[in-house]
């Protein structure tokens, strides 16, 4: 059989798969491709499994797998940096976080959410799937007040709302799937195939990684959770001015040179900011910054001035 014919008929048989998982329907499924002639038995088996296959591949990922991935991915940028080894200040960002959190479209994951900072000097923060939220030292020495690092974790917080890290996920899931579809219409599946197969999912988590960590999301997801950052602030009872004067200040300081750290993992500030303008227009009445807020956030941030 050519490799266009196994192709053509396996997308037949996903569909299939997509709609009923049972072992006789999954038989039935080869036994009538078998009987065209144009197929082997042994083919048509073959595709059975390719289908399944494809059909995992578009499954929902549920909460609690969600969270293994999100751990999992954690545990790659806790390879990659040490946590900043502070407990009045991982108390403080993890009540706000906590707070924006419970204020978000999604106040609960599975295994609930987590703030750390993160003991670099690079300016960045970072969401893995299922609630894991970073921040580094860098970007809180950015920050100007409370009102500024809240708008950076509700911005994370916004990426854990709308699944953003599952979606880049699910697509390398899929480019995987294709080369598993590969493997197995060739019936090549010797040790070195396996283990060629194996090291492909395995690199999946790293992909991941290094979306959040060098590549950044698409700045569709970007612009979306900047706008999440804002209405969550708004109902946390922030000023929602925190992130413009962010960006602003990003702004100023954008680097001549190659981009880093958070300049290279999201859009051009200068971009952003002007989005968030209207944003922000649009959001009519809003709560003002209050000085105690201020003040708390100096108390804070004390150990990094």
């Amino acid at each position: 059989m050519s490799a266009r014919t196994k192709a053509f008929a396996a997308a037949a048989l996903a569909a299939t798969l997509a709609l009923a998982g049972c072992q006789a329907i999954k038989q039935s499924a080869a036994d009538i491709i078998a009987s065209t002639g144009k197929v082997s038995k042994e083919d048509a088996q073959s595709l059975v499994k390719t289908a399944e296959v494809l059909r995992s591949t578009f499954a929902e990922i549920t909460e609690e797998e969600e969270y293994y991935i999100g751990r999992a991915t954690a545990a790659l940028i806790l390879s990659r940096y040490k946590p900043y080894r502070n407990e009045a200040l991982s108390a403080y960002v993890n009540v706000m976080g906590t707070a924006l959190a419970y204020s978000s479209d999604r106040p609960e994951t599975y295994g609930g959410y987590h703030f750390l900072v993160l003991d670099t000097d690079e300016v960045n923060a970072m969401a893995a799937p299922g609630g894991f939220v970073f921040v580094t030292k860098g970007l809180v020495r950015r920050c100007a007040d409370e009102e500024t690092l809240a708008a950076i974790l509700a911005h994370e917080i916004g990426h854990v709302a709308e699944r953003h890290g599952l979606q880049s996920i699910k697509k390398s899931r899929l480019i995987d799937a294709f080369k598993v579809l590969g493997s197995e219409a060739s019936r090549q599946f010797n040790s070195e195939e396996l283990a060629k197969v194996t090291g492909i999912f395995e690199g999946v988590l790293g992909d991941v990684v290094e979306t959040l960590v060098e590549r950044g999301y698409d700045r569709k997801f970007e612009y979306e959770a900047d706008k999440l950052a804002l209405a969550f602030a708004v109902r946390t009872g922030y000023s929602p001015g925190g992130l413009a004067e962010f960006l602003t200040g990003m702004e100023e300081r954008k680097p001549s040179g190659p981009a880093a750290g958070w300049f290279k993992t999201h859009p051009s500030p200068a971009d952003r900011l002007a989005r968030v303008k209207i944003e922000t227009a649009a959001l009519g009445a809003v709560p003002a910054k209050l000085d105690v807020r201020t003040a708390r956030f100096a108390e804070a941030v004390k150990p990094l001035r």
